[in-house]
């Protein structure tokens, strides 16, 4: 598997850095995109330049996590070919990638539980993409290109 984005403000450091040691506990590479402190930051500082990796291919996944997880998401989805899916539920995160080809999971890190968001990410990227009639829809997604 590719090197995994991910990224936070500081609502969502403590999560970030605990699936950061998920991941490598799995054997997965994380590129890690900041905040690196719990110091209040604005969270389209580290969303932007993590959604500019998925967009431009640098990156083929990537996770965000905020305090809500909603401005992480607003954000990414800014970038043509990023499909950012606020989840919190393991319901949601199998859906968005199943129906929807979600390329980077936003995280509300004030609402989940860590366990729970190792969870999520667990189904995140273990997930496939059904393809088939969802083909057509997500293809309708990027109205910049």
């Amino acid at each position: 598997m590719d090197t995994i984005a991910i990224g936070s403000d500081h609502a969502g450091f403590e999560y970030k850095e605990a699936l950061i040691q998920f991941l490598a506990s799995k054997q997965l590479l994380s590129k890690d995109f900041g905040t690196y402190s719990i110091e209040s930051t604005d969270y389209a500082d580290f969303a932007h330049p993590l959604a500019e990796s998925i967009a431009n291919q640098t990156h083929h996944w990537g996770i965000l996590v905020c305090g809500s997880g909603n401005g992480v998401a607003i954000t990414a989805n800014k970038h043509a070919g990023v499909r950012a899916a606020l989840c919190w539920k393991e319901e949601i995160v199998a859906l968005a990638r199943q129906h929807n080809n979600a390329n980077v999971l936003c995280l509300p890190a004030r609402f989940i539980s860590i366990e729970e968001a190792k969870k999520m990410v667990e189904i995140f990227l273990n997930t496939p993409f059904e393809g088939g009639r969802h083909e057509r829809r997500v293809a309708k997604i990027d109205a910049c290109i």
